[in-house]
């Protein structure tokens, strides 16, 4: 599911929505959780959960949270990763790998969520442990974020 923003270049992606229930005295209330990842597409991207009594009121209130959240990730040549990276978060494995030109974006899920909306075209990647959604996401955040730029250092 893809939302354009109005008036922003930020794209949105609903990675998952769970409905969840708080055990009071008379029985369960339930609200409705979500997860969203936002991107420009050209580097930028960030995540973000929101709960609320109705589906759109959770992803707006993650959308939100995602928008505010933002990390800037370095791209080599505007397509794909500049080295093979493993992002971890709580049990959960995220193996990114650069690809050539025309391989197209391989990932399941979540992982796919995240590096289609910061822009990248051409990846290779496996999700190792756990596939929960919210772990798959913040593994694939921390992966990004540990990415070098291909700039040459200034005694060369």
């Amino acid at each position: 599911m893809e939302a354009q923003t109005q008036g922003s270049e930020f794209q949105e992606r609903v990675v998952s929505i769970k409905r969840v229930a708080k055990v009071v005295k008379g029985g369960r209330r339930f609200s409705f959780s979500a997860l969203v990842v936002a991107g420009s597409g050209n580097g930028d991207v960030g995540f973000g959960t929101g709960k609320a009594g109705e589906v759109p009121e959770a992803i707006g209130k993650a959308s939100r949270t995602a928008k505010k959240a933002m990390a800037t990730v370095n791209l080599k040549e505007g397509r794909t990763i500049a080295h093979q990276v493993v992002g971890r978060f709580g049990a959960a494995k995220v193996i990114l790998m650069p690809a050539a030109p025309g391989t197209g974006v391989i990932a399941g899920g979540p992982v796919r969520a995240v590096l289609e909306t910061v822009g990248v075209k051409d990846i290779l990647t496996k999700c190792v442990g756990t596939t929960n959604p919210h772990n798959a996401v913040r593994a694939t955040m921390d992966g990004l974020k540990q990415l070098m730029s291909q700039k040459p250092s200034r005694g060369e």
